[in-house]
């Protein structure tokens, strides 16, 4: 039997999706890597997350999701505010609409205030589910980060990594 607390998956910025504003693929600060951008504009762009993980059937088998990490860098100009929501999708059976939940979550110690979350920098920030559960295969996980920006500034997402315990 597998019992391993330490287990991760690396989620790349090609899987995630931006809405409201203007995103793109384009080449990151740093030699040879990739980021999803959001151009300068005074909105509120929202950056999807999925989160790709094993699934089980078997109760209490298979992943229990336990944190998210997420690297982003904010540019030129400090955002307004920035916010995190961790979504919880049960799929509905045939005939039947998905249920969403919001699971409650705790951010690290670098971004539980909102002035932390907003400042020009390189951030690697930590969403802790405050009661992990074991993922059962008819539900999915997604994180959103809503980016109030100033006319100026530009957020730019690197990567995602789901931190989780593998029992099998």
């Amino acid at each position: 039997m597998i019992h391993n607390t330490h287990f991760s998956q690396y989620i790349p910025p090609t899987l995630m999706y931006g809405t409201v504003a203007t995103w793109g693929m384009t080449a990151g600060q740093v030699s040879n890597t990739v980021v999803y951008k959001c151009d300068a504009t005074d909105e509120v762009a929202v950056l999807w997350i999925p989160i790709q993980v094993m699934s089980n059937s078997v109760a209490n088998t298979g992943v229990k999701l336990e944190s998210i990490e997420i690297d982003f860098e904010i540019l030129v100009a400090a955002c307004d505010a920035m916010s995190a929501v961790i979504y919880k999708v049960a799929r509905g059976a045939d005939g039947a609409v998905a249920v969403v939940s919001t699971p409650a979550f705790t951010y690290d110690a670098g971004h539980d205030s909102a002035a932390e979350r907003i400042d020009v920098d390189q951030h690697k920030m930590t969403l802790t589910i405050t009661t992990p559960e074991w993922v059962d295969n008819d539900v999915y996980y997604l994180v959103a980060l809503s980016f109030d920006k100033a006319a100026t500034s530009t957020v730019e997402a690197l990567a995602a990594v789901a931190n989780f315990t593998l029992r099998a």
